[in-house]
């Protein structure tokens, strides 16, 4: 079982928020670490908006922020 944790650090809605999380997931895991595979750690858009990425021992910890 996989599991996501969205962390929205900005006023746009839980939709708006999932759907560039959405896109970082589409994109697939392509960062490497110890761990392993994970998804990019950081990615960008030109309106300001940044997705970070994180991976837990059971999970995926993402944070939208300006």
């Amino acid at each position: 079982m996989e599991k996501i944790i969205i962390e929205n650090r900005t006023d746009m809605s839980l939709e708006d928020a999932l759907s560039f999380v959405k896109h970082v997931i589409s994109d697939g895991r392509i960062s490497e670490t110890a761990k392993g595979k994970q998804y990019c750690f950081c990615t960008t858009w030109t309106d300001g908006t940044i997705v970070y990425a994180h991976k837990n021992q059971k999970s995926d910890r993402f944070i939208v922020t300006i």
